[in-house]
């Protein structure tokens, strides 16, 4: 049976390469984007909807709110200085992903795919990687039937907007790469394509309950895709 999606982010660096692959082949029947500005994308099973992030409880009370879907795929993020400030940048990438995966778990919703980050825990020092983990504790306490959390590390691919830091990371990776083995594996860089074909693959596979991927786990998952 056919099923219907919504991707949150379909304008930014990983949600632009997975839009396409939703839409491609016939498992999902509709493909929501949720988004800010327009992606420019025309397709008979896309429905797109323009909304401020920010009132997307306001957007569940329409009679026609697009909540009511299958698969959720949320590549909502920022980063601390795009955002502005650390308030900001939480209520980027925990307020709005929490708020979508409970109204969409409302309407039915059993899967709910998230990009968060290598070092994700609730516990860090770091203000970044703990705002990644207590998405994800909060996400589990949803029990969603199928979560799956994907942990990438360094995202490469051609953004909209420069980012000097990884711009520089981007260019030492290759020299690193050598060193990044075994335990180190989940800190090599990847591309956002293979992130977002690993998200398509996991969605085939039916994977239950909550799985895990690292960069490493990622470039795997991708590379299934099309075999």
């Amino acid at each position: 049976m056919q099923r219907t999606a919504l991707i949150a982010g379909a304008t930014g660096l990983v949600g632009s390469c997975l839009l396409p692959l939703l839409l491609q082949g016939g498992r999902y029947e509709r493909v929501v984007a949720l988004v800010r500005t327009s992606t420019g994308v025309v397709h008979p099973r896309l429905q797109e909807v323009q909304t401020d992030f920010s009132r997307l409880a306001d957007l569940a009370e329409e009679r026609t709110h697009p909540f009511a879907v299958d698969d959720i795929f949320c590549c909502l993020g920022t980063t601390i200085k795009k955002a502005g400030t650390q308030q900001k940048f939480r209520e980027v990438d925990y307020d709005y992903p929490l708020v979508l995966a409970k109204l969409t778990q409302r309407e039915g919703a059993s899967r709910f795919s998230l990009i968060s980050s290598v070092g994700a825990d609730e516990h860090s020092p770091f203000f970044y990687s703990r705002v990644k983990g207590e998405l994800e504790t909060a996400l589990l306490g949803l029990a969603f039937q199928d979560l799956q959390v994907f942990r990438p590390s360094l995202l490469l691919g051609d953004r909209k907007q420069r980012r000097f830091g990884e711009g520089v990371a981007g260019w030492l990776a290759p020299i690193f790469l050598p060193f990044l083995v075994g335990y180190l594996a989940k800190y090599r860089p990847v591309q956002a394509v293979s992130v977002a074909r690993a998200m398509v693959q996991a969605a085939e596979d039916c994977e239950q309950g909550v799985q895990y991927y690292d960069s490493s786990a990622i470039v795997r998952m991708a590379a299934k895709v099309g075999e």
